[in-house]
């Protein structure tokens, strides 16, 4: 009877050493289970702040491309802006320029009347004329249209268009020996060019006799 005991009593302590070990072997799946579902839920918060962060970096760069392309629109317009008050400024002050450039053809006419009237019978519509020319000179000078100074200047081409050059004594190279048709300005602007005549150097006996030996 008491062998029986004892062999139950090991029976016993044998199923709760297996209880044990299986409750053991449990809790140990279940704490890996745990910590695998723990370190998925980190590594989607992880990914999560990555993504706001570059969906953030993405938000600024637009945001930085937008002001960019914004300042761009604001420069050309204030480009736009300032070409249009130009022209329109333009138009006001050179207006008159196109009726001007009729009358200057009657005006160099008068001028070139009163060269050609040398003789004393004729004096007074000399004088005539020069009054109308005078008051005319006046007219054109109140308007901001003043003749340019052509010659013996120094040749240059933001005034004077040069025909020919002729060898001169009388003047340095490069300088306007004769005014064949005049020219203009209007306030700032040149409206017409002085077609001139300008000097060249005097070749010396020497380089012409040189000359033409070489052509022989």
């Amino acid at each position: 009877m008491k062998d029986r005991k004892e062999e139950n009593k090991v029976d016993d302590e044998k199923d709760l050493n297996k209880s044990e070990n299986k409750n053991e072997e449990l809790n140990e799946e279940e704490l890996e289970k745990e910590l695998k579902e723990r370190l998925e839920s980190f590594e989607k918060e992880v990914e999560e702040e990555n993504k706001k962060e570059t969906s953030k970096i993405e938000l600024e760069e637009k945001i930085s491309s937008l002001q960019d392309s914004l300042l761009r629109k604001v420069a050309e317009f204030e480009n736009y802006k300032r070409r249009t008050e130009n022209d329109q400024m333009n138009l006001i002050k050179y207006g008159a320029e196109s009726f001007i450039l009729k009358i200057l053809p009657v005006y160099d006419d008068l001028q070139r009347s009163l060269l050609h009237l040398d003789t004393d019978k004729i004096e007074s519509v000399k004088e005539g004329l020069k009054l109308v020319l005078d008051k005319f000179t006046k007219t054109l000078t109140e308007q901001g249209i003043k003749k340019i100074d052509a010659k013996g200047q120094e040749f240059d081409v933001e005034y004077h268009e040069a025909l020919l050059q002729q060898p001169s004594n009388e003047f340095p190279p490069h300088t306007v020996i004769e005014e064949v048709d005049p020219g203009y300005i209007y306030k700032d602007k040149v409206i017409k060019h002085a077609k001139v005549i300008v000097s060249k150097e005097v070749e010396s006996i020497e380089n012409q006799e040189s000359k033409t030996e070489s052509e022989e």
